[in-house]
């Protein structure tokens, strides 16, 4: 099928540039640029001649956001690789007059298998091509999704011309496919809630940087924002009538995500973090609800963090609101994934539970890994009955923590948070595929301090940074910090002495933001451009075709890209003062530029 998107008065501008001021971000997996100089861009028009509606309708209101994108923004490289001094001016008008005998009058889109859903391992790889003398800018992809990609891409290396006009650059070929079919981010919305527009807004930065896969961490103890069908009391426990999430909501985040090529996972926390709105059910199904959280000996600990709560893996009833539960969202949420949680079981919590405790007594055999394989003998076939292609995902506690089961199936996706490479091997080598969000390298909330009031650590003259076991090791407060920097992400090889066989069950990796200290006002600055980041790790690796770091040269990029999404309305956080910006790798660590290459 294709797509004709005709331009008019396209020409080849007489002006050259010595390089390029700006290549895309994620960078493609193989992009060649000429040098035969600019090439106008202008009055684009588009029309479909084949598909069928619902195809046509996917691509044209993506084609339309990002001409409309380029058009409007007119945009300007706001960091060149090169030092500024290398490139002549932007070109005059001069070159626009006179039309070229050969010139690019249209877009062509072939894609081979539009009726693909976007689903996990969809084929997401396309070519782009931009030439004068081919007369049309030539893209290939396999899905409609990876047509998306090739928007965007287009979407970045159409610039300013300088005169209110539009070029590419120089003519460029791009063969481009992700490394990895899981590329993602997880929103939080149960410690503090985040509006849907807001949620909108991280999509947009999430198909800018071609990450696929929101995980959308809808609940925990702190609040349930979701509108049940079953059990509409549950929001009795968000955080205030207007801090919940409808069913129309939750399906127009998910359409929204979609027309941009990002799933949503959604994920349930179960049965540790559970306590708002499972209790408006039946306070029976709700371990340690009204207990103290913390205590001087962690062994005493009913949760990690205020409230506490876990789901009664004995009682009976447990299962039944489990299913009814996820049987509602199920209807709701369209991926085949779905996160059931199953991190951070506190044995402290069962101690208030007589079902659990009379189950110990029958047994004095019994142990937590016992019970840990319990929920997954009776809550994990509930999973399974949402239909053939599900498939379910789960954090990494349930088969690693001290309290792990014994037996967890081997097709549930862990995915890995704690303890970097050294979980990582342990999971593949044992045959579970893996989503990786090591917490040193990828926790975006790291680093910002402790949430706790009433903490005495604080109240030391000195910087508490030195303090013998600060907060459980971490460093100001913060139990994961120093905070994760961009190159701390990027520079993250999560393969490191896998085997082939172990790195096969690597399906790519994720940069949690849990939301103690976040909502509306700040969730942007804390993903961007730190997520891009992880988008072209997981998209083209970090490494370049000799084997060697690219940080370095990422730099000036991811500077540029940052401008990118403010410009786009995602308002990510600063990186460098703008002297930084203006003047390539004056700000560098080392003067030897290879030092991270």
């Amino acid at each position: 099928m294709k797509f004709s998107m005709v331009l008019g008065a396209l020409g080849t501008l007489a002006a050259t540039v010595s390089a390029v001021k700006v290549n895309p971000l994620p960078a493609p997996r193989k992009i060649t640029w000429g040098s035969s100089g600019p090439i106008a861009v202008s009055e684009l028009s588009f029309r479909t001649t084949e598909g069928n509606d619902h195809t046509r309708g996917v691509l044209i209101d993506a084609w339309q956001r990002a001409w409309g994108t380029i058009t409007n923004l007119q945009w300007v490289p706001a960091a060149t690789e090169a030092p500024i001094a290398t490139y002549p001016p932007f070109p005059t008008g001069a070159g626009l007059t006179k039309r070229a005998a050969k010139s690019i009058q249209s877009v062509q889109l072939t894609v081979a298998d539009p009726k693909v859903d976007l689903q996990h391992g969809v084929d997401e790889s396309y070519t782009l091509d931009v030439t004068a003398t081919a007369g049309s800018i030539k893209i290939h992809a396999h899905t409609i999704w990876g047509a998306l990609h090739a928007f965007t891409t287009l979407q970045q290396i159409v610039i300013s011309d300088g005169k209110g006009g539009l070029m590419v650059e120089q003519p460029v070929h791009i063969e481009d496919a992700p490394l990895y079919p899981y590329r993602g981010i997880m929103v939080d919305t149960g410690r503090n809630f985040i509006t849907v527009p807001k949620i909108l807004e991280q999509i947009d930065g999430m198909a800018l940087s071609k990450l696929n896969v929101l995980h959308w961490h809808l609940d925990d103890a702190q609040s349930w924002p979701m509108h049940m069908k079953t059990y509409p009391q549950m929001t009795k426990d968000a955080f205030s009538p207007r801090e919940t999430y409808t069913a129309a909501d939750m399906r127009d985040v998910i359409a929204y995500a979609r027309s941009r090529g990002v799933r949503v996972i959604p994920e349930v926390d179960m049965p540790g973090h559970s306590a708002s709105g499972w209790q408006q059910v039946d306070p029976e199904i709700v371990a340690c609800a009204n207990s103290w959280w913390s205590n001087d000996v962690y062994e005493y600990h009913t949760s990690v963090e205020p409230n506490p709560g876990q789901l009664d893996i004995i009682y009976n009833k447990t299962y039944e609101v489990v299913r009814n539960v996820y049987n509602d969202l199920s209807d709701i949420f369209t991926d085949n994934w779905f996160h059931t949680g199953a991190d951070e079981l506190q044995p402290g919590c069962y101690n208030f539970s007589t079902h659990v405790t009379e189950w110990f007594l029958e047994d004095p055999s019994r142990t937590y890994n016992d019970l840990a394989q319990y929920w997954v003998d009776h809550a994990v076939p509930i999973f399974r009955d949402a239909g053939e292609n599900r498939r379910i995902m789960m954090w990494e506690d349930i088969a690693l923590s001290t309290e792990a089961a014994h037996d967890v199936p081997k097709d549930i996706v862990m995915q890995s948070w704690n303890n970097g490479l050294t979980n990582i091997q342990n999971l593949t080598a044992r045959g579970y595929d893996v989503v990786v969000s090591s917490s040193d390298f990828l926790y975006l909330d790291c680093g910002r301090g402790g949430f706790l009031g009433n903490d005495p650590r604080y109240d030391v003259m000195s910087n508490p940074d030195a303090s013998v076991n600060f907060n459980y090791g971490g460093n100001g407060g913060s139990w994961c910090a120093p905070y994760k920097t961009w190159q701390r992400i990027y520079d993250y090889d999560f393969t490191t002495n896998l085997t082939d066989t172990q790195a096969k069950h690597i399906l790519g990796a994720e940069a949690p933001l849990w939301s103690e200290q976040v909502d509306d006002v700040t969730i942007s600055s804390e993903f961007w451009p730190r997520a891009a980041a992880l988008g072209e790790l997981v998209w083209s690796g970090n490494r370049d075709s000799a084997g060697r770091k690219r940080t370095t040269e990422l730099t000036q990029r991811i500077l540029n890209f940052r401008e990118y999404l403010v410009a786009n309305g995602v308002m990510a956080s600063a990186l460098q003062p703008k002297y930084c910006l203006q003047h390539p790798h004056a700000c560098d660590f080392y003067y030897n530029q290879t030092a991270i290459v």
